[in-house]
């Protein structure tokens, strides 16, 4: 049962969860969330059909109807939530994860997501008790529904003037095939178009370096503008400059101020979550963005901007939020309205990477893990040996602890799933970088161990 996890239920198939435990999702979902239907979508992967027959089978023993969606990317799952006015969904998918694995993302009524805290660590109570799932006398009935006709037209109609744009893209053999061609149409230059969920060129997790290096190629063989690449079930997207240089996906959400704040002039709260560059922020501010912090992952961000009433927001991770997509994530929505930026500057002279270098104003040592089983020990002890040391400007402390100090700071939280802490640094030079992590790293191995 180690496939529970704080966002969603995720792990190697027929060793962390199996077609039982997906037979007793479907047949806990209906009853955990008041739901008479459920909309079920699922992905290209080997296991994702088994998945999908025994969760069927457990949704309409437990008396509740199964809206199958087909083949899907996890936002439109979404959409069909909110849009169709379902309250229960269920897409198949491990997302970014290699092809060994599966899972399930869980949405109640709107879209919201369901974590652990807020019922799949019921699920799992009920299962782990062995709970009976006796069949009821009137089972449900599996009817088709075709989201894909309300999804599309959504999607096309934030698409603007792209013409004299080069475009390449990387599209992870996963979901995102199912729509790219018809957004972006023949003009791109395309990798890995198509579904394969053995994925057998690279695993569709764009935030490991050697994933990306196929498109940095072929942006510089094509003298693309920008790079595109897409994760396993599209609900993340990351890009590449002209230059072939990947750019942090946090910098990405001052980029996307220039749609909502410049040239839709909405006003208001904008989400990032607590590993987000202190740049973000500065930039978007004469704009008229509120900056929000908080936690990672879809089980808080997307909460967090409906709450708000948040304009938009993303992650270090490469979600991110619209209030226009249900206050949820989608990477194509994302792709679509940084391309119109893009293009936009290009016309007035401005390239991808020249615009990144007016957001970009600070040295980053990107996400480091520490391996070590004292993780709030350790935490606790970075932490007190700067704020002793060093006078704060700022500190927060969900996800771990966020600490700034006049020219760095820093973001130190523990894996939710590994003995891993997870640290990341920012400074306004490479030395004074170079010096606190080096600093952290001397703490974590002398005093924990740290591997």
């Amino acid at each position: 049962m180690g496939a529970f996890h704080a966002y969603d239920i995720r792990g190697v198939y027929n060793v962390d969860f199996d077609k039982e435990v997906a037979y007793k999702v479907g047949y806990f979902l209906p009853e955990l969330l008041s739901a008479e239907k459920v909309l079920v979508g699922r992905d290209a992967r080997v296991s994702s059909d088994e998945i999908h027959e025994w969760l069927l089978k457990g949704i309409t023993d437990a008396g509740a109807d199964v809206y199958d969606a087909g083949l899907c990317t996890t936002p439109m799952v979404y959409f069909g939530t909110a849009f169709y006015g379902f309250k229960a969904s269920v897409q198949i998918t491990a997302s970014h994860n290699p092809a060994e694995y599966n899972g399930m993302k869980v949405s109640r009524e709107n879209a919201l997501p369901v974590g652990y805290d807020t019922g799949l660590g019921q699920i799992k109570e009920w299962i782990e008790t062995g709970r009976e799932c006796p069949v009821a006398e009137k089972r449900g009935e599996v009817h088709q529904i075709d989201v894909r006709k309300d999804y599309l037209p959504f999607l096309l109609k934030y698409k603007e003037d792209w013409s004299g744009l080069k475009i390449a893209m990387d599209v992870s053999n996963g979901m995102a095939s199912l729509f790219v061609h018809e957004i972006f149409g023949d003009e791109p230059a395309y990798i890995y178009d198509n579904m394969d969920g053995t994925f057998p060129n690279h695993e569709p997790n764009p935030l490991v370096p050697k994933n990306v290096v196929d498109l940095q190629m072929l942006v510089a063989a094509t003298k693309a503008d920008i790079g595109i690449i897409f994760d396993g079930d599209a609900d993340r997207v990351m890009f590449v400059d002209e230059n072939s240089r990947f750019i942090s996906p946090d910098l990405m959400i001052a980029v996307l101020g220039h749609y909502f704040l410049e040239e839709r002039g909405e006003k208001g709260y904008i989400h990032q979550d607590i590993r987000s560059s202190k740049a973000v922020g500065e930039y978007l501010a004469p704009m008229g963005g509120v900056m929000n912090t908080w936690r990672v992952g879809r089980a808080y961000a997307a909460l967090k901007l409906r709450e708000l009433d948040g304009v938009y927001g993303g992650e270090l991770a490469g979600h991110y939020y619209f209030r226009d997509f249900f206050y949820s994530d989608s990477g194509l929505l994302a792709a679509i309205l940084i391309v119109n930026v893009v293009a936009r500057m290009k016309a007035q002279g401005v390239s991808l990477s020249q615009l990144i270098g007016r957001i970009e104003k600070y040295q980053n040592s990107g996400e480091i893990n520490f391996r070590l089983e004292d993780k709030k020990g350790a935490m606790d002890a970075v932490r007190d040996y700067f704020m002793q040391n060093e006078k704060s400007t700022a500190y927060m402390d969900f996800d771990g602890y966020r600490v700034e100090f006049p020219d760095w700071w820093f973001n130190i939280r523990p894996s939710n799933t590994e003995p891993y802490l997870r640290f990341i640094c920012e400074a306004t030079s490479k030395e004074l970088l170079d010096e606190k992590v080096a600093k952290v790293r001397e703490i974590l191995t002398d005093q924990f161990g740290a591997k």
